[in-house]
């Protein structure tokens, strides 16, 4: 392994531990960002509670995740967080940000470069502080997931951990759904598919919107649909173990769909909607397939027979990995660092003349 003396400060959210037990796929991208860049000589230090867990130097000022806190203040958390990496720019060469909009704002009273992997505009209300700082090191996760008064370094697919997916050889007989209980994700659509073959359905996730939940997902639980409550890896491995496809058939265009990648490296297939980032991680006919409605959902249960689970697990290994996550982002730093030394050059330069 050839260390690298760049030194780079990895921002994660602290919504959740990293990585988180359950969900949070921002800090699972965090962590394994972080883990693979160290496997690969770089010297990082994680920004996150201080309860994760990391091979790199972990800095830390909030105790636990605000969702996993209640006595916490969000915004107050967020703030001692985020400020303390820019508290500390100094000791870094770059540093990546994976907190949305908010770093944004401190990028510019440091001299250490700021990227920002952007997971997603969760509203268009956000925006306008993306368009302040338009000059910033932008990655997207997905062609689909882009702003086009943005320009941006390159688009890297978040990586997942193949060791933690076992590669499960047999389908099993039920249908999965795993992700947030919420009308984006479109739970109810996953009943409508379970209750119209008649198969059954396991979900599994956090219950993000209670409302949503009561009204068109606790109505129809039973026998053969059963929600689990949230997963850790282990529980999610029991569901691929048993499932002969996932249900993800989200309402809204998906901004990448970490669950996809998972669902595939443990070789089960992912029926979705061919919304936003899914057919960048679907290969339609091969690893899943890709739908417009319920009734094209239902249609493709009876092709999942024809889908190579040996070949869901080598792409995911190809495109969605940790290693090729990493090596992708390796080439980004460089860019970023190479413009940094550049500039740093010509102030010498013109110092030197001074």
């Amino acid at each position: 392994m050839t260390r690298n003396t760049n030194r780079i400060a990895i921002l994660s959210p602290i919504a959740w531990r990293t990585p988180p037990r359950h969900y949070g796929a921002w800090e699972t991208v965090a962590s394994n960002i972080t883990e693979g860049l160290v496997a690969r000589g770089w010297d990082v230090t994680l920004f996150a509670t201080k309860d994760s867990i990391t091979s790199a130097r972990l800095h830390a000022v909030v105790e636990r995740g605000y969702e996993e806190d209640p006595t916490q203040d969000p915004k107050v958390s967020e703030y001692l967080h985020i400020s303390e990496v820019f508290e500390h720019a100094a000791e870094f060469d770059l540093i990546h940000s994976h907190y949305d909009f908010m770093a944004l704002s401190y990028s510019r009273l440091v001299p250490t470069p700021v990227l920002t992997t952007i997971h997603g505009f969760s509203s268009p209300r956000i925006m306008p502080a993306y368009e302040k700082y338009r000059e910033g090191n932008f990655v997207s996760i997905s062609h689909a997931d882009r702003a086009p008064e943005l320009t941006y370094l390159g688009t890297v697919y978040n990586g997942i951990d193949l060791n933690l997916y076992p590669f499960q050889e047999r389908p099993g007989e039920n249908l999965v759904f795993l992700g947030r209980i919420h009308p984006d994700k479109g739970v109810h659509l996953a009943i409508e598919v379970a209750q119209r073959s008649g198969r059954t359905l396991l979900i599994g996730g956090i219950i993000q919107d209670q409302a949503y939940f009561r009204d068109h997902v606790e109505p129809h639980l039973g026998e053969t649909i059963r929600y689990l409550g949230p997963l850790d890896v282990a529980g999610k491995n029991q569901l691929f173990a048993n499932a002969s496809a996932l249900l993800h058939l989200n309402t809204i265009p998906e901004r990448f769909g970490l669950v996809m990648a998972e669902a595939n490296a443990a070789g089960v297939p992912v029926i979705a909607m061919d919304l936003g980032s899914c057919r960048e991680v679907i290969d339609h006919s091969e690893t899943g397939f890709l739908v417009h409605s319920v009734t094209e959902a239902v249609a493709a249960l009876a092709l999942l027979p024809r889908i190579d689970r040996h070949y869901c697990r080598r792409r995911v290994a190809e495109y969605f990995s940790i290693d090729a996550m990493v090596r992708a982002y390796e080439q980004v730093y460089r860019v970023i660092l190479s413009r940094t030394e550049i500039r740093q050059s010509n102030v010498h330069a013109r110092s030197a003349r001074v």
